[in-house]
């Protein structure tokens, strides 16, 4: 396969990697900032208690679109321009859900955020394209630390924002923060043209021949789908079980997140033992560390433990994310050409996989509490350790 033309011949510098970190995370960020804000958002716009929970739903829907008919124009158009009109466009919505009167705005703007924001997973591969093979395991662990501090932090910040200023004040205020970053990167951003010579159509059409013809991509695809499924099963369950158990407050569970989402600090790590060679060796103990800590979060919580639960949150968390950052080093090896429809097909399968974690949890949690619920995510880790067993070295 012809690489395209290289965005630069210099590694990149520190601070742009850092700056693309922290622009995945607060792009991302923005699909779980409405999640704890329901019952002030429902009752303000006149929307009915059984339809407040498509506040979230209309967002992760648009995301889901955005991964798969955005992130693959990576493939064709110059990336630079395309994560500026994702910014853009991301801006807009955010200040009409910061403004919207009725519900009916409020949904259109939730939707075009989450297709929007998708714009993270454009970034992801671009910085992969800006490094060594060598380094970039490294490189891609320290971008998805950034994104996974977003999706960890939004809500307990959209929690002490609505607080002290209102449900509004979260949407206005992330937008301000999409136009912050847009200004860093199109003055810092190298330029990526890709090699082009295919049209759009062609490129929705050749995903299916992806998944056919590279094994290790279904493979990775699945093996994150379920960990992120499990990653999912975690908080959406674990702040019901803490409000009813531990009888925390909105802000003690926002405090229970924050300290999960150390987890994201097993982030670069990953990256750089994928790097020395040890990608088996990582996807091995994430799926172990992830399902005996589920089944102790069982335990734990009924021992009325909180501090070894947050403990036990952290490891799933850096488990799920460790998988992640050895899934997308091996995947983006794979052709520089078709990168961006390999994340977009990467990425749209571990999102299903968290759409389904999140429903099976309601459902369990309902069916049998916080034991069925912690019983239902060590299976998943589980399910993904039987299948990676079956791989070929």
């Amino acid at each position: 396969m012809t690489a395209p033309r290289p965005c630069n011949r210099r590694l990149p510098s520190r601070l742009l990697l850092t700056t693309i970190a922290v622009a995945t995370g607060v792009l991302v960020a923005n699909l779980y900032y409405a999640q704890p804000l329901i019952a002030s958002i429902g009752p303000e716009l006149h929307i009915p208690p059984q339809l407040a929970g498509t506040l979230v739903s209309v967002t992760q829907v648009g995301y889901g679109i955005g991964l798969f008919f955005l992130v693959s124009l990576a493939d064709l158009l110059e990336n630079k321009r395309l994560v500026m009109l994702a910014l853009a466009v991301t801006f807009v919505a955010l200040v009409g859900a910061a403004t919207a009167s009725s519900a009916a705005l409020f949904f259109v703007a939730a939707l075009v955020i989450g297709l929007a924001s998708t714009g993270a997973q454009i970034l992801v591969p671009f910085a992969a394209s800006l490094v060594p093979e060598a380094q970039r395991g490294r490189t891609v662990g320290n971008i998805m630390a950034g994104l996974l501090t977003g999706i960890l932090l939004a809500r307990p910040a959209s929690l002490f924002i609505s607080a002290a200023y209102g449900w509004r004040a979260v949407f206005g205020i992330s937008a301000v923060l999409m136009l912050a970053i847009g200004l860093v990167l199109w003055w810092m951003m190298p330029k990526r043209q890709p090699k082009g010579g295919i049209s759009y159509g062609k490129i929705l059409a050749s995903m299916a021949e992806l998944v056919r013809t590279l094994p290790v991509l279904r493979r990775r695809a699945i093996y994150q789908a379920l960990l992120f499924a499990a990653f999912n099963v975690l908080w959406t369950g674990a702040p019901v079980m803490l409000a009813e158990r531990f009888g925390l407050s909105q802000t003690g569970i926002a405090l229970f997140a924050f300290a999960g989402a150390g987890g994201a600090l097993a982030a670069p790590i990953a990256g750089r033992l994928a790097d020395r060679g040890l990608s088996r060796v990582c996807t091995l103990g994430a799926m172990l560390v992830l399902a005996i800590s589920f089944f102790l979060t069982g335990w734990a919580a009924a021992a009325g433990l909180l501090i070894v639960l947050a403990i036990l949150a952290v490891l799933i968390d850096a488990a799920v994310q460790g998988n992640q950052i050895v899934s997308q080093r091996i995947i983006f090896t794979l052709g520089a050409e078709v990168r961006g429809r390999i994340n977009a097909i990467y990425m749209t399968s571990s999102f299903f996989g968290g759409a389904i974690g999140s429903t099976a949890a309601t459902a369990s949690y309902n069916w049998g509490g916080w034991t069925a619920t912690s019983t239902l995510g060590g299976l998943l880790g589980l399910a993904a350790l039987g299948y990676f067993l079956t791989e070929r070295k």
